[in-house]
């Protein structure tokens, strides 16, 4: 039989995320993201497919280092205008009974204590159904937009990410008891102040004395995500998350990433979910066809505008078969590492641009229903991911495809669930509690806090 996969939708509260270009496709709907219909009605599609998750990524600066400008940016709505991810999922969750979702926020300009009491609201009115992406962030646009020269170089701020994951844990774990809640008409007693304990921190990063505004939220600290892939990345996320975001691709490379991830977090489950994007057809045929078509709308420009700022390689410098080496920057280093292993260590803009065949950098798995299953269900073994996060193309009709045609070819096949297991979103995720267990360091903050 084949391990069972999980899945989550991969969007962002914009027009333009992956795929660049898509929006000018006349069956989009992504002009209208800044409607909450449009939200509760991708909620409810996902739902009905038996989505694990919407994860939705977030960034805080602009895209600018295409040609030193963000009008690339701009002009093809590459991940600009955008709305805050947090604002979406009370809507959302109230839509859905099953769903959960997880929301990118950067750690590096918010005091953790704020913070805390934002994703605790959140897994309150979910019911439990929140995780957090964790990021550091990559844009020196967001750090100038938080009253900084630059950002951090990428050591230091997994250096600082450390740091603050120990206070929130702290809040989350510490601060209150489990049974600090009586909420005792008769007696007048809400909550029993020896149950209740202000957390102490004083770090080199933060410093705290507070008790968690808060009382204890169905998963206390949210579903950990995280989708660092450099060897600081791995170790970040070998004490701290529990599900891994990697890139696609051909599956040898990703899948000595996901060995040593494993072998990082040693007794620790963790899951890993593998970027991709499928244009499904009822036939093969029809499934050519429809990437002919959406081709016509992908965006060169945007995907460039793009890939520059997530490389941190300003390719308008360029000329389309010079040589362009990426070495170490302060961007994600796990996208240029995937880009030598689909490009060659040395590439030029020409060979770049070949690969963006729907506007982004990602290779779309195309075929009929039967076809699209084989192959991830191929993949997932191939790589040992436990699943994939889907990146839509054009809206919501590529979501709604997936559902239709794919999911029953999976579940034919014993490679995906048939009804939602009971419980919070990590519950449903790994099959065993609502709170973080030993060894992971948030269990620990019950003792220490």
């Amino acid at each position: 039989m084949p391990r069972v996969l999980q899945l989550n939708a991969f969007d962002m509260a914009c027009i333009g995320h992956i795929q660049q270009g898509m929006w000018t496709h006349p069956r989009d709907n992504s002009l209208n993201y800044h409607r909450l219909d449009y939200w509760t009605g991708l909620a409810r599609t996902l739902e009905r497919g038996l989505f694990d998750g919407l994860f939705l990524a977030d960034v805080l600066g602009i895209y600018d280092v295409h040609g030193g400008s963000p009008d690339a940016a701009l002009r093809n709505a590459v991940q600009v205008p955008l709305l805050d991810p947090a604002m979406l999922v009370p809507a959302m969750a109230a839509a859905t009974t099953h769903l959960g979702f997880g929301i990118t926020c950067n750690l590096a300009y918010e005091q953790p204590f704020l913070f805390a009491r934002r994703m605790s609201t959140l897994d309150h009115l979910t019911g439990g159904r929140i995780g957090w992406n964790i990021v550091t962030g990559y844009l020196d646009s967001a750090a100038r937009a938080m009253g900084f020269d630059r950002q951090m170089a990428h050591d230091d701020r997994y250096d600082l990410a450390d740091e603050y994951m120990e206070v929130v844990y702290k809040l989350w774990e510490g601060s209150w008891d489990s049974d600090a809640v009586r909420a005792d008409r008769a007696a007048g007693l809400y909550a029993d102040p020896a149950k209740v304990r202000p957390v102490h921190h004083q770090g080199r990063q933060y410093q705290l004395d507070a008790i968690h505004l808060c009382e204890p939220s169905p998963q206390r600290t949210p579903v950990l995500y995280q989708a660092g892939a450099s060897d600081r990345g791995r170790r970040f996320a070998a004490t701290h998350a529990e599900c891994v975001f990697v890139n696609g691709g051909k599956p040898a490379p990703v899948a000595a990433l996901v060995a040593d991830l494993r072998a990082r977090a040693g007794a620790r489950p963790l899951r890993v979910f593998a970027g991709a994007t499928v244009v499904v057809g009822r036939t093969e045929a029809e499934a050519r066809d429809l990437l002919e078509e959406y081709r016509r709308h992908a965006s060169v420009e945007g995907a460039l505008a793009h890939a520059s700022a997530s490389l941190g390689i300003d390719f308008a410098k360029y000329g389309m078969d010079e040589p362009i080496e990426g070495g170490p920057g302060q961007a994600i280093q796990s996208n240029v590492t995937a880009m030598k292993q689909a490009a060659g260590p040395v590439f030029t803009k020409r060979r770049l641009i070949d690969q963006f065949v729907l506007g982004s950098r990602q290779p779309p798995i195309v075929g009929s229903a039967a076809q699209v299953a084989e192959s991830l269900i191929g993949w997932a073994e191939a790589a040992d991911v436990d699943g994939f996060n889907l990146s839509r193309t054009v809206m919501p009709e590529g979501l709604e495809r997936f559902v239709e045609l794919v999911v029953p070819e999976l579940q034919a096949r014993g490679a995906f669930k048939t009804a939602y297991a009971p419980g919070t979103y990590r519950e449903k995720l790994f099959g065993a509690g609502p709170r973080l267990a030993a060894p992971h360091p948030a269990a620990e903050a019950r003792a220490t806090a």
